[in-house]
């Protein structure tokens, strides 16, 4: 409804309203961006990390010396190094999977099943090899370095050209994932899963906040799966 004002000109009814409205809102994001970025982001790029671990050099950085992100997320997993290793080297679409929700990854047509044993024929990986992504589609990641009962980094592929790629290609940056196996002395191990990136400015900023909290969910499942997997617990291994 349009009334005149007392200086005759036309006021709308309601204005001071949809204007607190919008200044509410305005307020809200600010105070959600503020939370998300200043408590959930952090916790989330370092899930179970300590600070020495955040800041530890790893196997694989060199690979990739200037990231634009780095996540350094971890778990305690009650049996040794040697004990974990082969459901680490046994990853990949084609393979052992990723133990973590399987039915997220199929969702998007991956083929994904996750192995509830250790297989033989898929203890034999080499530097160069292509752990693969998806079981039907090219992609992936080439195995970069590969320390038996220590560590596994695999940089993104360019399955076509059959390398991995670089960061000044179109693919749109680069990725690179390391497994690095610490024996905590005692029987156990500390399983560090370290991300590193290199997208282009574009790609970064539109999608940097579904990206990262798209890692953390399936990262954090990962690790989930393979502790479950290494001690014996694979029933909860697949993620379902």
């Amino acid at each position: 409804m349009i009334r005149s004002d007392r200086r005759g000109g036309p006021a709308r009814s309601g204005s001071p309203r949809r204007r607190s409205r919008r200044l509410l809102g305005a307020l809200v994001g600010v105070a959600c961006a503020g939370v998300y970025g200043g408590w959930v982001k952090p916790r989330h790029d370092r899930w179970g990390a300590t600070d020495d671990e955040v800041v530890a050099v790893l196997p694989g950085d060199d690979h990739l010396r200037e990231p634009a992100t780095q996540f350094t997320r971890a778990i305690t997993i009650d049996v040794p190094p040697c004990n974990v290793w082969p459901w680490v080297v046994q990853i990949g679409a084609d393979r052992g999977g990723f133990y973590s929700y399987e039915w997220l990854e199929n969702l998007f047509g991956l083929g994904i099943r996750n192995a509830r044993d250790i297989v033989a024929e898929w203890q034999d990986l080499h530097v160069g090899d292509l752990v693969r992504a998806s079981r039907d589609r090219g992609g992936g990641w080439y195995v970069v370095e590969l320390r038996p009962d220590e560590a596994m980094v695999l940089r993104v592929a360019d399955a076509a050209a059959g390398r991995p790629v670089r960061r000044d290609e179109p693919a749109g940056g680069e990725f690179l994932w390391t497994f690095a196996l610490r024996d905590t002395q005692d029987g156990r191990t500390r399983l560090l899963l370290r991300e590193r990136s290199v997208f282009r400015a574009w790609l970064l900023k539109s999608l940097m906040v579904p990206v990262t909290e798209i890692s953390f969910l399936m990262s954090r499942r990962m690790l989930l799966g393979i502790k479950a997997s290494a001690e014996g617990r694979v029933a909860v291994a697949g993620g379902r």
